[in-house]
């Protein structure tokens, strides 16, 4: 006899309010807001518009994991350990900052011939880490949006666990027989996909028991296992989170409009320690914080490269 599917039903909704951030940049917070805050390891999720004369200049960061998904237009990177790179539509930057990391992020709104580009559009995910990992070197993955890979519904698998009229992208994790390429530390996984969903089209998208799953509603409208509950553009619902099931764990989610959808799913692996978080810096006690602080003012213990180091790019600020 085999499992059957057992969606996962939506505890709570919070509608992402515009807000702004960095210099002088707009965006809507769903996660690290007064609604949620510290949920497990989501730390904060934001869905950016970078305008002209805007942007993340020089910052520092600890404890933690920062993921950026272009949704259009193009950012530009740049560490103090030399990595430097920009991302466009459906690119991804995956980076385990551990121990210590100082970098600017910056919108590029013309190309190298002075044509105007799209206005740049994304998600940036912060992640904690476990406390085995907050104290390692940093790490940094990016990957192009043709290196990650796409699913569609299969004929030869049952329709139950299968739906029809969607397609994923696994930035990170696994859907349906195809696996992102993306690593993270032990103790410390995530899966992230892009679902688009076809007029009236669904899906029923496994999940690891036990990790906490969010969806973030780009475009559209959707309705969550068998409920009639309908969640709109920037509205962000968290699931359940059941501690085993007598089935496949996952989550269906429906469109039942005649316009297509488009939703982020994210799922995170749980920590078990307290979380003490100073702006970019995320550990485990009020001493860890004022260690972080000291160690960045004076340029030690995994911040020596930040020693008078200035990005270029954000030099465009000025």
């Amino acid at each position: 006899m085999s499992l059957q599917p057992i969606s996962r039903r939506v505890s709570q909704k919070v509608f992402a309010q515009e807000q702004g951030d960095g210099v002088g940049v707009r965006l809507r917070r769903a996660i690290g807001n007064r609604h949620i805050r510290n949920l497990t390891p989501f730390l904060m999720l934001d869905h950016f518009r970078i305008d002209e004369g805007t942007g993340f200049a020089d910052h520092p960061h600890r404890g933690q994991t920062t993921v950026t998904y272009m949704l259009n237009g193009y950012s530009e990177h740049e560490d103090f350990a030399g990595h430097r790179g920009v991302i466009g539509p459906g690119d991804i930057q995956w980076m385990c900052v551990g121990r210590g990391m100082v970098h600017a992020e910056m919108p590029l709104h013309h190309d190298e011939q002075g044509r105007k580009l799209p206005v740049p559009e994304g998600m940036q995910l912060w992640l904690d880490l476990p406390k085995s990992a907050k104290m390692m070197e940093p790490s940094y993955q990016e990957l192009a949006s043709k290196e990650m890979p796409y699913q569609r519904p299969r004929p030869t698998e049952p329709k139950e666990t299968e739906g029809e009229g969607w397609c994923v992208k696994v930035i990170a994790g696994r859907s349906h027989g195809v696996e992102s390429p993306v690593t993270w530390p032990n103790g410390a996984g995530c899966w992230f996909m892009d679902i688009q969903l076809d007029p009236h089209g669904w899906i029923f998208q496994e999940l690891p028991t036990g990790w906490n799953t969010v969806l973030y509603m780009v475009d559209g409208t959707v309705q969550v296992s068998e409920s009639e509950a309908q969640y709109n553009r920037y509205d962000l619902v968290v699931l359940t989170t059941p501690a085993q099931v007598d089935g496949i764990d996952g989550v269906k989610v429906s469109n039942p409009t005649d316009k297509p959808a488009r939703v982020i799913l994210i799922s995170g692996e749980p920590m078990t320690h307290k979380v003490v978080q100073y702006g970019p810096f995320v550990m485990t006690s009020l001493e860890e914080i004022y260690q972080t602080i000291e160690d960045y003012q004076m340029s030690r213990n995994g911040f020596e490269r930040a020693k008078n180091w200035q990005s270029e790019i954000a030099q465009r600020l000025n």
